[in-house]
């Protein structure tokens, strides 16, 4: 009856009368959920004593009501790694890598990762993403603390969704708010700039802020921060705005969970002007006075935080910026640096782990994509051809909402390289970003057959994916 059984645990695992497991069902080989026992809630074929369900949404659901540990949670300021997944079948291979480089559990996942944007382009839905990381945690056996990201919200209206698919970590993303061009205005402007800002909805005044921010140095462990006024002016005309929508969506969202808990994070990684330390500590503490639950910031650091590349800038400036960035975080003291296009930051991992230790949350999501697209260049070069053909055609469009210094000129066609040659562009910049923001044409035009050739080689997206998620995750697994 079963072709091949997948052992999640041995003999598969028991809970309220029951015995699930997932096996390959004669005589399509089609995956399927056995349910031997007990198996109201689910729906499929009964064979005997077994039920064999088809992975259906209602029956991840069904499965999730009996195994508690396939419910995400709140997992508050600890170390954390978010891995983003637009293809829906890298969770076994980020599993794999979090129990070769982290065994002794340092570091929270959350599997279930994806931003409105990625939805929008991928015509994906919050309650798909999350099904297919439950039933990737289900079959290896995943049992420890994980959660599910609503990343880069930007509305109110965008909440609901995800608070309906059971996410437990929102990325509110005020960035279209935040007034980059304060960074250069002279301090008539900024006044008159703070002047008309919504004072009703701060709750506060500017002389109340003036004496808070300008009268006295704010100690952070043994270096002082100091505002002078056009500090604050320009911190106000900058992320006032900002703070406030921030606030308008944590309300929609404590509506939502009407009192249980919920994980939030601040990103304003997405805009033109690095934060000032002094920009960071006014919008955590803005936030953190009103009693937003925010467990994560992301301040937009120097240099580039770029898709699919390592860091691009001077290595020493990010560091001495970090040290004062973190200085500011352990004196508030309530949440955790967020690094926001953080895949493949590989020069800066060691720094992160060293100044900030376990306080840090890393995101990323397009590289588990950008895997898959090497194991067709390695397995299936007429497919790789054609995504590389697409990701060409669509740049221009695709590149709009991205920060990147790709240059498409020197992306070669895929006829002018021989099949030997095609898995290299994976570590070529030009290329590498280039899929990287085009991964919404290229999975809609290609997504069936990608995902068809990465279930014919688990095993190889399985470690691939293990191989370079270890290097980002190695210098985190032993921070203290």
């Amino acid at each position: 009856m079963y072709t091949h059984v997948h052992p999640n645990a041995p003999h598969g695992i028991t809970q309220d009368g029951a015995t699930f497991f997932l096996a390959d069902v004669a005589p399509t080989g089609e995956r399927r959920l056995i349910v031997r026992g007990q198996h109201a809630g689910f729906s499929g074929e009964q064979r005997g004593d077994d039920l064999v369900c088809p992975l259906t949404p209602a029956n991840a659901r069904a499965l999730q009501a009996r195994l508690p540990w396939l419910t995400p949670q709140p997992l508050g300021a600890r170390l954390s790694f978010g891995f983003g997944d637009r293809i829906g079948l890298a969770t076994p291979g980020h599993i794999a890598a979090l129990r070769a480089a982290d065994p002794t559990e340092k570091i929270a996942p959350i599997f279930a990762q994806q931003s409105v944007r990625e939805n929008d382009r991928l015509q994906r839905t919050p309650e798909a993403v999350m099904v297919a990381a439950i039933w990737s945690i289900f079959a290896e056996d995943w049992r420890q603390p994980w959660g599910a990201d609503a990343d880069h919200i930007k509305e109110p209206a965008h909440v609901a969704p995800f608070v309906a698919a059971g996410y437990t970590f929102f990325t509110i993303d005020p960035s279209d708010y935040v007034d980059n061009t304060a960074q250069t205005n002279d301090v008539a402007t900024l006044r008159a700039k703070c002047a008309a800002l919504p004072w009703e909805v701060l709750g506060t005044t500017y002389a109340a802020l003036r004496a808070e921010y300008c009268d006295h140095a704010i100690n952070l462990g043994g270096t002082a921060l100091q505002f002078d006024e056009a500090t604050l002016l320009r911190a106000l005309a900058k992320y006032a705005r900002a703070i406030t929508h921030t606030l308008a969506i944590t309300a929609t969202l404590r509506a939502a969970f009407a009192g249980q808990p919920f994980d939030l994070e601040m990103s304003v990684d997405e805009t033109d002007t690095p934060t000032s330390v002094h920009e960071h500590y006014f919008i955590a503490n803005e936030l953190l006075r009103r009693d937003a639950p925010v467990v994560s910031l992301a301040p937009r650091f120097v240099g580039k935080f770029q898709k699919g590349v390592d860091y691009m800038g001077d290595l020493s400036e990010f560091e001495t910026e970090l040290v004062r960035h973190v200085a500011v975080m352990r004196t508030l003291a309530r949440y955790k640096l967020s690094i926001h296009t953080g895949s493949d930051k590989f020069t800066l991992y060691p720094i992160l782990a060293r100044h900030a230790g376990a306080h840090v949350h890393v995101k990323t999501a397009g590289t588990s994509y950008l895997e898959a697209l090497r194991i067709a260049a390695l397995r299936e070069p007429v497919l790789f051809r054609k995504v590389l053909a697409t990701g060409r055609t669509h740049y221009e469009h695709d590149k709009k909402s991205y920060y990147l210094d790709c240059r498409p000129d020197n992306v070669p066609s895929g006829d002018a390289l021989p099949d030997t040659e095609l898995p290299a562009l994976l570590d070529q910049f030009d290329t590498r970003q280039l899929l990287h923001v085009t991964f919404g044409s290229i999975l809609n035009e290609h997504g069936a057959a990608l995902r068809a050739l990465l279930a014919a080689y688990p095993d190889e997206y399985r470690a691939a994916l293990q191989r370079h998620f270890a290097r980002h995750l190695a210098p985190f697994a032993t921070t203290e």
